[in-house]
């Protein structure tokens, strides 16, 4: 009998890439990456991940290679990561149906990355979402940041993880990210447009979903503006039962608006004066260390049971625990060359404390983005309350330093 292969569309070093690997071997699968570069995931070599070179932006390509695979292994389920191109989800839709197995709908996935579209038909389903513009170059920013009024956010209309994502306060910074985005430095993935919206202000919330369950409501800390760089993620988010409920129906709505309701989704939305206000639905799994903290917090495996969701199984979404998880982000706070980072070691025998993991070695040039590859490493800390898990992160996180040396003082 051959093997039962889980085709996995390119990786994740600092996701859920390793994870996904671990759980299909858990449930008695042959975990193939096809990846464009397959280099690039040192867990793959690592783990002894089988691993093949192809072109994942070519759908043609993809189909003759897991047609050839289809030779050797029984393939029972496809399914891939994003990085900051979303449309790897949507390109799984579409072998999914060609090969015939449980997946996304690649329409509903290419419409949801897009992410004025997105805007257009959460409005139109009277979902509350920001003030928001259109633009395809810097008059219409200008315009459209006039009509709204300052502060706005400034956004690429496709991509993920806040690259390219600013606050703009006055008309100097519009114009000076404008020029950032319109004049080569930011990697476009489609045609340069961009996204102009209202700052809705207040706490920001991340509600990841499985199906049309909401399993979990987290807050997400970020650190200084003009940037939106990820600093705390915490589940679940100490909301009153009238909270919960309005963003739960808040987010049904996203999934009934989007044709949604097919295997993972996460919502990012903030509490404003006006309530709950939908900034952005990812039609899919979100990356690391949100499942980590779901499965912490509430007992789901949202990995586990989405493989089983992509090869036909039956999972189980149902709650096993009710703990307080957090992950502190470890971020560095100039540009140089990382002399040394340490104190993994002693911050992971705090108790409490459920990892600890450095994403960079020492030697990296550390170039910060004001996005999330400006992440160095990650604390994950569990109790069962908030206080508590609050000082095991703080505790742990004094025990982590590093060295960067900036680049002037090189060759000094």
């Amino acid at each position: 009998m051959s093997d039962r292969a889980l085709i996995l569309v390119e990786g994740s070093n600092t996701g859920n890439g390793l994870l996904y690997v671990k759980a299909a071997k858990n449930l008695g699968l042959r975990p193939i990456t096809l990846s464009a570069d397959p280099s690039q995931y040192g867990y793959l070599s690592s783990e002894s991940i089988d691993a093949i070179r192809v072109d994942t932006g070519d759908v043609d390509a993809l189909v003759d290679e897991c047609s050839r695979l289809g030779a050797t292994y029984e393939i029972v389920g496809i399914t891939g990561f994003t990085g900051l191109d979303e449309s790897v989800y949507a390109t799984v839709g579409m072998l999914c149906r060609h090969f015939k197995l449980p997946g996304p709908n690649p329409a509903t996935i290419e419409r949801c990355c897009d992410k004025f579209a997105q805007r257009q038909l959460l409005a139109e389903a009277g979902v509350p979402v920001p003030t928001y513009r259109v633009a395809a170059n810097a008059t219409e920013v200008e315009c459209a940041a006039a009509e709204i009024g300052l502060p706005v956010i400034l956004k690429p209309a496709v991509g993920s993880g806040s690259a390219g994502v600013r606050l703009a306060r006055n008309v100097d910074e519009v114009a000076e990210h404008t020029a950032f985005l319109m004049g080569g430095k930011h990697m476009w993935r489609s045609s340069p447009r961009i996204l102009v919206e209202e700052f809705a202000q207040g706490p920001h919330y991340t509600a990841q979903i499985m199906g049309n369950e909401v399993i979990g409501i987290g807050t997400v800390e970020f650190g200084h503006p003009p940037h939106f760089v990820y600093r705390q993620f915490t589940f679940p988010a100490m909301l009153s039962d009238d909270e919960h409920k309005r963003i739960v129906d808040v987010s049904l709505s996203c999934l009934r608006a989007l044709g949604l309701g097919w295997g993972p989704t996460n919502i990012e939305l903030r509490w404003t004066k006006h309530g709950p206000i939908v900034i952005e639905v990812n039609p899919r799994l979100a990356g690391a260390p949100d499942p980590q903290l779901v499965q912490l917090a509430y007992g789901v495996d949202l990995i586990t049971e989405h493989i089983k969701l992509a090869i036909g199984d039956k999972w189980n979404l149902r709650r096993s625990r009710s703990q307080t998880a957090a992950a502190r982000i470890l971020v560095p706070d100039r540009d140089g060359i990382l002399d040394w980072i340490g104190g993994n070691s002693r911050a992971a025998t705090v108790s409490g404390v459920a990892e600890v993991k450095f994403y960079v070695e020492p030697k990296t040039p550390i170039v910060r983005k004001g996005d999330y590859r400006d992440c160095l490493g990650c604390v994950t800390a569990v109790s069962p309350s908030l206080a508590e898990t609050e000082a095991i992160l703080q505790r742990a996180a004094d025990l982590i330093d590093w060295s960067i040396i900036p680049f002037t003082a090189i060759g000094d």
